[in-house]
């Protein structure tokens, strides 16, 4: 579920900032300031991948700068803002070259590229970009990604609903892995210290004629996997889901 959306600032405040118009940016006649909203950005963005990105707040954000929050008021007026600067900063990563060789292998580097994001960067898996405000990065990808699938007879449509759906599996699988990491945190008990305290206590209600299939399939597949692995399961999934496009494509 998302906590915080691309969306959430004025449009107008927003697209100014993120093109970095002159009447959006914090810029003033005479000498450039010492503080500017890349900065602002690039410390809120370092912030959230430490803290998450509850943990930026104006009051936050400006005490790790050393300005007062009227200071940070001026470059962003506010978190909805920040967070459609945050989020596009970080795609900027993205991509140093367009995904190359054939059809599969550059949706594969589209899926690749969007985890390690993700993985660098766990909080921006959680923005919501259903209403997206359309900043340079974003536009950037959306570009190379649709240039991923084009030429291969899909319709307009069809190659937009296709990068959708890369993408929403990406976002859905790293979710998992996120997931497991705050479990581990949470609990300082790691995958398998988990399952040896627990094992007993499923031991004592668990019913192999009630469940039978559950019974067969969980040993077997947990001895393999070692419990829930994100990894394999992204691997997994992303190679069903290309076969599924394969069968688009050649049709």
């Amino acid at each position: 579920m998302a906590t915080e959306s691309t969306s959430g600032g004025d449009p107008a405040r927003t697209m100014a900032l993120l093109w970095r118009s002159p009447d959006g940016a914090g810029r003033r006649p005479g000498p450039r300031p010492g503080l500017d909203v890349d900065r602002v950005v690039a410390a809120a963005v370092e912030l959230a991948d430490r803290e998450g990105l509850a943990a930026v707040t104006v009051r936050r954000l400006a005490a790790e700068l050393g300005v007062g929050a009227m200071t940070l008021y001026t470059h962003v007026p506010g978190k909805g803002e920040l967070v459609a600067l945050m989020h596009d900063a970080v795609l900027g990563e993205l991509y140093p070259e367009p995904p190359a060789g054939d059809w599969r292998a550059r949706l594969t580097a589209v899926a690749r590229a969007n985890w390690d994001l993700y993985v660098r960067h766990p909080w921006a898996a959680s923005v919501g970009t259903g209403r997206p405000v359309l900043g340079p990065n974003l536009m950037r990808r959306y570009d190379l990604e649709l240039a991923a699938v084009d030429g291969l007879g899909l319709s307009e449509v069809e190659m937009e609903l296709v990068v959708t759906v890369v993408g929403g599996f990406v976002r859905g699988t790293v979710g998992g892995l996120h997931d497991k990491d705050a479990a581990e945190r949470d609990s300082g008990l790691t995958e398998d210290e988990w399952w040896a305290a627990t094992e007993p206590l499923v031991d004592r209600v668990f019913d192999a004629a009630r469940f039978p299939t559950a019974a067969r399939v969980g040993p077997v597949a947990g001895n393999e996997l070692g419990g829930y692995s994100p990894e394999r399961t992204f691997e997994f999934g992303l190679a069903r889901l290309l076969d599924g496009i394969a069968v688009l494509v050649e049709r």
